[in-house]
């Protein structure tokens, strides 16, 4: 059995070598390459949360992020957490503060006609979500990697992957103005859909799937009490809308618009007027709007990779697969991925491959599930283009269906709350 290295401080970037490249060939005339047993790219939630979790287990990583702290914990992004996310966030030893401030869910809201009801996960499977915004978790997973002296090297540039099906891969890469070198064991790509991970796997080997929606959501986010207990996803005529909250005096709402509306169309006013046309009509009666401090369109896709390892490198989240919000899947099925690598990577260094060699069949299996479900939802609450009156009224007779069919919510459910592991 082979025993996992403990965590060793590694040097910092003023300790680096200059890297010199001859052709296809590197060497460092000062000094050799540091190393690591796990290199990882990109320092959002899911690289972090590998790297915690795998220095908990005693095995090295480097985190190497594009760009600043600031900015990464800048990106306002979703907070329905499943349970197997907190459950990961627990073992990771950085659940303290959600627990302390984040609000469970045991239900939620589903509307149609200006009307809504309520599926109740609780009575229908035992489970819950928890609602804590992905800022706040990322910033519980600096923090914890910064009290156990974790190598998080920002402002990076340049990365390039180096000898992925040889055995001895290595990275190379710019800081601070001067190149360097980091050799590793294994490359976890957590550096989201435009980063260098995926792209670094032949294209002959890698297949690609997409279905882009006809239509984005513009988001607001405001400082205003949330209109609800429980987020409601609203199907109305005029296009889909969502009510959601990040606490209890932070709210996040939504509505469906063209994916190429310009910004600058939506005044706050017209916003609010758009949101109560499309919400029940009694949470519109009591929404208290104000000012936005935050304003976006975001465009809707679904998008898997296929494989998600090749020789050393695995992809982890965005990477490998995007999936439209309407669901609250993107975070989490990251999440899924990194419960994957790190227990087989865990594994492996304790002398049994065989999860690692399965890591892309394992995970791709989970994946494909809830692009189902967020394609699935996504198609029951949204206005289509070339929506006729006739699909319209489907849709509608779909969701009085889902409210009057036990069976029918408890598949909404399972899925909402999060397929097992």
């Amino acid at each position: 059995m082979f025993r996992r290295h403990l965590p060793r401080p590694l040097p910092g970037a003023s300790d680096f070598v200059n890297l010199i490249d001859i052709g296809n060939y590197f060497y460092f005339p000062e000094a050799s390459p540091i190393r690591t047993q796990v290199a990882i790219i990109g320092g959002g939630p899911s690289g972090l949360l590998l790297s915690q979790l795998l220095h908990l287990a005693g095995i090295d990583s480097v985190v190497l992020e594009r760009k600043s702290r600031d900015y990464v914990l800048s990106r306002i992004r979703a907070g329905v957490l499943e349970q197997g996310s907190v459950g990961l966030l627990e073992k990771a030893q950085v659940a303290k503060r959600l627990h302390a401030e984040g609000q469970i869910h045991t239900g939620t809201y589903l509307a149609a006609q200006n009307r809504g009801f309520r599926i109740d996960f609780d009575a229908l499977i035992g489970a819950q979500v928890t609602v804590y915004g992905q800022t706040e978790v990322t910033r519980d997973l600096y923090d914890a990697r910064a009290a156990m002296s974790g190598q998080i090297f920002h402002n990076v540039d340049g990365v390039e992957l180096h000898d992925l099906d040889t055995g001895k891969p290595f990275l190379t890469y710019h800081l601070d103005g001067s190149a360097q070198r980091l050799d590793c064991d294994f490359i976890a790509g957590c550096d989201g859909f435009h980063g260098v991970s995926r792209k670094s796997i032949p294209a002959g080997i890698l297949k690609e799937f997409e279905r882009v929606f006809p239509f984005g959501w513009l988001g607001v986010l405001s400082k205003t009490p949330p209109v609800s207990d429980e987020l409601i996803y609203a199907n109305n005529a005029r296009g889909f809308a969502l009510c959601s909250m990040r606490s209890k005096t932070l709210s996040r709402y939504y509505i469906q618009v063209p994916q190429d509306d310009p910004l600058e169309k939506w005044s706050d006013q017209a916003f609010w007027d758009e949101l109560k046309r499309r919400i029940p009509e009694d949470a519109a009666e009591r929404l208290v709007i104000g000012p936005s401090i935050e304003k976006s369109i975001a465009p809707l896709r679904s998008f898997v990779a296929e494989p998600m390892r090749w020789g050393a490198l695995f992809l982890v989240g965005d990477a490998a697969h995007i999936v439209p919000p309407t669901g609250a899947k993107g975070l989490n099925l990251a999440f899924s991925d990194v419960h994957y690598l790190h227990t087989a990577l865990i594994a492996h260094y304790d002398g049994q491959s065989a999860a690692l060699d399965a890591y892309s069949q394992t995970a791709l299996a989970r994946v494909w599930k809830a692009v189902r479900f967020s394609w699935w939802m996504t198609g029951k609450m949204h206005r289509f283009p070339d929506q006729t009156p006739f699909d319209q009224r489907i849709q509608e007779a779909e969701l009085t269906y889902l409210e009057n069919s036990v069976a029918a919510q408890r598949m909404l459910a399972e899925n909402y709350v999060g397929l097992p592991y």
